[in-house]
């Protein structure tokens, strides 16, 4: 058998491509290499323009060259990082190689020695991934979030008054509205998200063992724990003061742990709208040309969700194994966590390659709004809790005589299917007020759903 021509291995370099691409302007090794080179040369700047070691300050057109090296960043620059790297063995010092050979290009070979100075690895590496997963975060991954949120908002709102029975542990249970089932998910969600919104984004720069040993023998006039602080969060980043060779990691374990729980909630949503559509609370919208199955001509399978369901397992896992990898590194520092962040961008593909299938999931689904009401006319069980409660009320008010009314509605409910005449016919022959008994007597399974309606007013 032949080999195949070159294959992407992943399914998100793959099958998926198209709907994680946005994720590897920054969580790819390019866009990992291109924060890189943006770290060295902002270094490099700011070195400069504080006079530091006898440079001067650059000219606004060589700083705007210097950026282009970043901001330009393309095929050129990532095949001579493959090739320089290859000699190397080191993808950061290949890196400043990269810097370097472009310094002397522009005739700025005078500030080439200020180039990565005094840093270590982690410095430029932990700077660079709070660039990457910032961006990816911000401009990717949240927005898909917030519009996923946004169309279970929509349908929260439009099916506000869609009474529906309630189902604990799959048994019939009192009534609320799909609306507010819908709403509950986007609470959650938007809880989660904001947490997310307001996490840190940490970097460290202060040397090999986090002393700033070398920069002091170099110049122990210079305030470096102000400098780097100051480089750091001109980035748009929180400074670590106190590390060991490398950022401890923390505030990524936090956000880790965040979009997994998110993702956990995104698969409850899954599950449930899976179910519903399974008892046909909701119908899917057919696409023209689309295949339900196979050899089946009548199926439309809820393959949306689905697809959405394993795909945030597998990324809950990463995301996990990210979080417990990243919490500890041996003494000032070992290279579990190097290859681990490597898939950081494999985590929030699936993570976004499943929101993308929820969010049209969510647009391909119509409520069955008869089906509601079908099931709801066949439990009228349910009504056993208010009356029970109401006759409790009564009781507690001297209007009735009648002892333990819940055993009284566990003898005519429990494990039986009771009509509507039925329930009337018992209600009207109980030891209640007038008016208790004109309240219970209108109420019907559609009508027993609270402040449900209301409650999607909290979003």
């Amino acid at each position: 058998m032949s080999a195949l021509p070159p294959q992407p291995l992943s399914p998100l370099d793959g099958r998926y491509r198209a709907a994680v691409s946005g994720l590897a302007d920054f969580l790819s090794e390019a866009g990992l290499n291109r924060a890189r080179v943006e770290v060295e040369v902002e270094w490099l700047i700011a070195l400069t323009d504080r006079s530091l070691f006898g440079a001067s300050p650059l000219s606004g057109d060589d700083k705007a060259r210097l950026r282009a090296l970043y901001l330009e960043f393309g095929q050129a620059e990532i095949d001579w990082l493959a090739d320089k790297e290859a000699v190397t063995r080191h993808d950061v010092k290949a890196v400043e190689y990269l810097v370097r050979d472009r310094l002397s290009t522009l005739g700025l070979d005078a500030v080439a020695e200020l180039t990565h100075f005094a840093c270590t690895s982690e410095d430029i590496n932990s700077t660079s991934y709070a660039l990457t997963v910032q961006r990816a975060v911000q401009q990717v991954w949240l927005p898909k979030l917030r519009a996923v949120i946004e169309k279970i908002s929509a349908l929260a709102v439009e099916h506000r008054d869609a009474a529906m029975l309630s189902r604990t542990h799959g048994q019939p249970a009192t009534p609320s509205t799909m609306g507010k089932e819908l709403a509950v998910f986007a609470w959650r969600l938007e809880r989660v998200a904001a947490q997310i919104e307001s996490g840190d984004y940490l970097a460290k720069f202060s040397g090999a063992t986090g002393t700033w040993s070398a920069h002091l023998a170099a110049e122990p006039d210079v305030d470096w724990p102000e400098l780097s602080r100051s480089f750091i969060e001109g980035l748009g980043l929180g400074f670590n003061v106190l590390t060991t060779q490398i950022e401890s990691h923390d505030w990524q374990v936090e956000l880790y742990d965040r979009v997994r729980h998110a993702g956990g909630i995104l698969h409850n949503l899954a599950t449930d709208i899976w179910t519903y559509i399974s008892i046909g609370f909701f119908t899917q919208i057919p696409i023209a040309g689309a295949t339900g199955s196979s050899t089946m001509p009548h199926k439309i399978n809820p393959i949306r969700f689905e697809n959405a369901e394993a795909n945030l397992e597998i990324a809950g896992g990463l995301l996990a194994t990210l979080s417990q990898t990243l919490v500890t590194s041996r003494m000032q520092r070992d290279l579990t966590d190097s290859t681990t962040q490597r898939n950081i961008g494999v985590a929030f593909g699936h993570s976004l390659l499943a929101l993308d299938n929820l969010g049209r999931g969510l647009g391909e689904i119509s409520l069955a709004r008869q089906a509601l009401l079908a099931d709801l006319d066949a439990n009228w069980e349910v009504l056993a809790e208010a009356i029970q409660t109401v006759v409790r009320a009564e009781i507690a008010a001297g209007r009735s005589q009648i002892t333990d009314p819940y055993a009284l509605l566990k003898d005519l409910t429990r494990g039986r299917r009771v009509g509507g005449p039925e329930l009337a016919e018992f209600v009207r022959g109980l030891d209640i007020g007038d008016a208790a008994k004109e309240r219970l007597l209108a109420l019907t399974p559609a009508t027993y759903t609270g402040l449900a309606d209301r409650l999607v007013d909290e979003l």
